[in-house]
């Protein structure tokens, strides 16, 4: 059963900002404690760099908007081994985020009630209750919630940056950056996790309607609102506490204070909690998801891939991914914070590496409908720059992602092995280097299939006939009379005709007048006895087909075969290879198709009007 699609343009900005906002009201201390003022550039040095795999997510997704996200393109381009473990640790990584959002929403509600200590974590539990509730019922009900959630933060956000302005003093940014990038570095792989909202996008992809569209400008305008937001709010929190933030767990609660702002420390304090909320809200949504894409594929339980009937939600992944919640609620917040930037940065070098192997696979299938800007050097430059933050974010982060790969090795090694044997795209690029036969056509079935889906595509007569259509395919040059002769001699049965007949209607109604259209193009139709018949052969000949001496390099042929009461269907597939063939890439594409399944796919994915009875 499929998920259901209900999240639009303004869905899913809010789903990204909303997952981001929340660390404005946590980290900017912690992170002011390892770089001072100068962690302003580090949260733009974060940015440049999510910015890498974001365009490469956004690609990735407008291609395969499919539950997972990353998951689901690490291992359609890398395996099944490679995306099991990394589809575990983002799932892990995300659980983690989440569990320390409800711990820290307990901490707040506790002090704004005035409750006791003893509250915490009963507090904590009924949390991931509700949020497991509101996520069983609907994606809808939770994107709705994060509009509204948005809404509210932003305008206290405003309110913040306006009242700080207006008090800010120069001297709290001096002095600036004292150890250079031994501390900006550091920082920056600290503050990386601000930016994980695109991968909680990512991975409720098929529940977003126009999702090739849609993703990508929600990705772009999340990113550019967040960086504002990012900006403005860590300078006027410096501007106005300066000092008085290294460390703080609260570090806009304590520039409202500082401000003497008892509206502003209220506002503040709702505010966080909101964006917790938010934050929280969208990270079970997406990190149920990845349970249900790893059981898809057979790499964990069935049970976890089912979908309920009535919400069209994924039941079991989430309350397995709210168990997990549950148990990683005594993690501490700064371990939780390195290790979860590091998984983070792990995945958006996955999604560069990804964009590179399918682009270079050369898989004809792979139809993004949004294409990653200078191709390869975004990637390239993503891949070398998060790597080395990497490094920077400390030994303990490193070991702590480690550990997640182990635990998911140990799933694929133990369960998801005994159900391997995907095809994936690093096979077909090794096959183009190597020129040696290692991939049939699945990989790319399935990429035509999401491609129906992703653009709704509802198949008509035409389609059905050209997937079990006759297919001719000749490497070298030959005659007209000898290409008619292979047509005669593949479609006879089919129309209960002797092969002479066949070839000679072929031959007569060229002689009538020339079905050349141009010269790569030629449409031979002929009209066949009997009722409700109709059949097409497609052919392709690399080194051409000469159908007469000014027109002797024909390389595309549909030949239309059809009854006298079959001729406006007849019209209808003469229509359907009009539209088809004017796509100014078709030349190309044909040329390049591998076999006789990737001719067929060429016109089953072709742009065309679509009649559905």
């Amino acid at each position: 059963m499929e998920l259901k699609k209900e999240l639009g343009l303004l869905d899913v900005f809010c789903i990204a900002c909303g997952a981001m906002l929340s660390s404005l009201f946590v980290l900017p201390g912690l992170a002011y404690e390892i770089a001072g003022p100068s962690v302003l550039i580090s949260y733009i040095f974060a940015g440049i760099l999510a910015l890498t795999g974001l365009l490469s997510q956004a690609e990735l997704a407008s291609a395969m908007p499919k539950s997972g996200g990353t998951y689901f393109y690490v291992t359609r381009s890398m395996g099944d081994a490679v995306g099991t473990v990394y589809g575990l640790i983002t799932w892990l990584s995300l659980a983690l985020k989440v569990a320390y959002e409800y711990v820290f929403m307990a901490s707040l509600l506790i002090i704004i009630s005035h409750v006791s200590n003893n509250w915490h974590m009963p507090i904590a539990v009924v949390l991931c209750i509700a949020f497991l509730g509101l996520n069983l019922v609907g994606a809808k009900g939770a994107g709705k919630m994060q509009i509204y959630l948005v809404a509210i933060i932003v305008s206290i956000l405003s309110y913040f940056c306006i009242k700080a302005y207006s008090q800010m003093d120069v001297i709290n940014f001096k002095p600036f950056a004292p150890r250079g990038l031994d501390e900006i570095l550091p920082a920056t792989g600290f503050v990386f996790i601000s930016y994980g909202g695109f991968l909680k996008v990512a991975s409720v992809a098929e529940e977003i309607k126009n999702p090739g569209s849609t993703i990508p400008k929600a990705m772009i305008l999340a990113f550019a609102t967040i960086l504002f937001i990012y900006i403005s709010v860590v300078f006027a929190a410096i501007a106005v506490a300066g000092e008085a933030l290294s460390g703080s767990e609260a570090p806009l609660a304590k520039t409202a204070s500082i401000l003497n702002d008892k509206i502003g420390t209220i506002l503040i304090a709702t505010a966080a909690i909101l964006g917790l909320v938010s934050s929280a809200n969208s990270g079970v949504m997406a990190a149920s998801r990845y349970p249900l894409a790893l059981a898809r594929d057979e790499m964990l339980p069935e049970k976890l891939g089912y979908i309920n009937s009535r919400y069209k939600t994924p039941h079991y992944s989430l309350l397995l991914t709210t168990i997990v919640i549950s148990a990683a609620m005594f993690v501490k917040m700064e371990a939780l914070v390195k290790a979860a930037s590091a998984v983070l940065i792990l995945t958006y070098i996955f999604s560069c590496l990804a964009v590179i192997i399918l682009r270079e696979s050369r898989i004809q299938n792979y139809k993004p409908q949004f294409h990653s800007p200078l191709y390869p050097w975004v990637q390239v430059f993503g891949m070398a720059g998060m790597s080395f933050i990497l490094y920077e974010t400390g030994l303990k982060a490193i070991l702590t992602s480690l550990a997640f790969i182990l635990v998911g090795f140990i799933v694929y090694w133990f369960y998801g092995r005994a159900h391997t044997g995907r095809e994936y795209a690093l096979l077909h690029l090794i096959e183009r280097v190597s020129d040696r036969k290692l991939t049939d056509h699945h990989l790319e079935t399935e990429l035509k299939d999401i491609v129906h889906e992703r653009d709704q595509v509802l198949k008509d007569r035409f389609d059905h006939l050209i997937e079990k259509c006759t297919v001719i395919d000749i490497d070298e040059g030959i005659t007209l009379a000898e290409f008619f002769r292979k047509a005669a001699e593949s479609i006879c049965d089919s129309l209960e005709l002797p092969e002479s007949k066949v070839y000679d209607m072929l031959m007569e109604r060229e002689k009538e007048s020339s079905t050349v259209l141009n010269d790569f193009l030629a449409i031979p139709h002929i009209v066949v006895p009997g009722q409700k018949h109709f059949d097409v052969i497609l052919a392709r000949c690399k080194e051409g087909i000469k159908f007469n001496e000014s027109r002797p390099h024909v390389h595309t042929v549909f030949i239309l075969m059809g009854t006298k009461d079959e001729r406006a269907f007849h019209l209808q597939s003469l229509a359907a290879v009009c539209q088809i063939i004017q796509h100014e890439n078709f030349e190309k594409t044909w040329l390049k198709a591998k076999d006789t399944a990737a001719l067929k796919d060429v016109i089953l994915l072709g742009k065309r009007q679509r009649l559905v009875e």
